[in-house]
């Protein structure tokens, strides 16, 4: 370890050549940005596919269909369902979105029946306006948070997509993944607005269990009911679903990964050819230094210690930026009618932080052995 009074020596050091650390700074700034950015993407996505131990949700649709507009149900399966042993409750429910493909910025309606609403709002919390007024109006709509924000929506407003007009009479935060992008509607409403609908007829199933061991038993059970009906089923976990139907998405975000790796190596790169330069700029200073009594373990850690602010600086610039971004993007992954919430974690910018200034230690690690093995008189002779 070094003490803390060799910090200024450090410092100066850096501010001496300023346009050099400016740049190797901004350089490692701008890397970890992508780097946040793509973790935190990532992460974001093995969350809204991973099926968990306790998910007791699943997704039924028409089989062999996962754009919401091919999927087409009869509502009365819903008896059906409710009928069988494990299940909690059966919510039928119909998609209407204004961009069925992969996309950024998606509008999707959820028409759910009202007296079903309650099952459904166990996890809301009503941040402005009220159930009430959604239940006394056919055309009004209760907004995800994510969504009212993205869009700047508020509890009184109108507005068009797909061809559906509603008015905003609440807005939710939801623990659900799903419920923060959406508008629901009333279904009645919304089989009869959307010229591809009509009465009787849904999207699918939002079926819950009663336990989660018995997840996938459920599903096959409801499969072989409708298996030899006109409109046969394909159930999964609702986060198994997701992954099914954003494939094209989900794998390219695995690609990322190694975009993510890539920048950390440029890091090392940058950060370690900045060093390397600066070292030799500044041989005989370390001789000066030897003469004065610095030992060549000294000169090497205090190499290292500026590798370490360099990326340090550079880290919390990067992180920064980063937040910000995801913060206040909101952005959302939606395909097919369903979301990915690309949401920032705490760990994942400590994590950030971390290789920074490790991959800076890492960096001025050969300068630092280099000049720690400079024999005085070398150093003088040094052009």
């Amino acid at each position: 370890m070094m003490h803390p009074r060799y910090t200024p020596l450090v410092l100066k050091q850096i501010i001496r050549h300023r346009t050099r650390s400016l740049l190797t700074i901004a350089g490692v700034a701008i890397a970890m940005f992508l780097f946040i950015a793509i973790q935190t993407l990532q992460r974001s996505v093995h969350e809204a596919t991973s099926v968990a131990a306790g998910d007791t949700t699943l997704i039924v649709y028409r089989a062999n269909r996962f754009c919401p507009a091919t999927s087409r149900l009869p509502e009365h399966y819903g008896d059906r369902i409710m009928r069988m042993e494990g299940v909690s409750s059966a919510v039928p429910f119909m998609i209407t979105v204004n961009n069925c493909g992969a996309s950024l910025d998606v509008i999707t309606y959820r028409g759910v029946p009202a007296d079903q609403l309650e099952l459904l709002s166990r996890n809301w919390e009503v941040i402005d306006g009220s159930l009430r007024a959604w239940h006394d109006r056919s055309d009004a709509a209760v907004l995800g948070e994510r969504l009212a924000r993205r869009r700047g929506f508020q509890v009184g407003d109108s507005f068009e997509a797909a061809g559906v007009t509603v008015n905003v009479a609440a807005i939710i935060q939801s623990t659900e993944a799903q419920d923060q992008n959406v508008a629901y509607v009333q279904l009645p409403f919304l089989q009869q607005a959307t010229p591809a609908g009509s009465p009787g007829i849904v999207t699918g199933f939002a079926v819950r269990v009663d336990d989660p061991v018995r997840l996938e038993t459920v599903a096959g059970r409801i499969d072989d009911e409708f298996r030899h009906d006109v409109e046969p089923t394909h159930t999964s976990p609702e986060k198994a679903f997701i992954a099914q139907a954003g494939a094209d998405v989900v794998n390219l975000v695995g690609f990322t990964h190694y975009l993510g790796w890539g920048c950390l190596i440029a890091v090392l790169a940058l950060i370690a050819n900045a060093i390397v330069l600066s070292v030799q700029d500044r041989i005989r200073e370390h001789a000066v230094l030897q003469t004065l009594g610095f030992r060549s373990g000294l000169i090497a850690r205090l190499i290292l210690m500026e590798g370490l602010i360099v990326g340090i600086i550079g880290g919390l610039l990067g992180t920064a930026g980063a937040a910000m971004l995801v913060h206040y993007g909101q952005f959302t992954l939606s395909n097919e009618g369903l979301h990915i919430l690309v949401s920032l974690d705490p760990a994942t910018l400590g994590v950030g932080l971390a290789l920074a200034a490790g991959v800076g230690v890492l960096a001025g690690l050969v300068p630092a052995l280099q000049a720690g093995r400079r024999e005085i008189a070398t150093c003088f002779r040094a052009v």
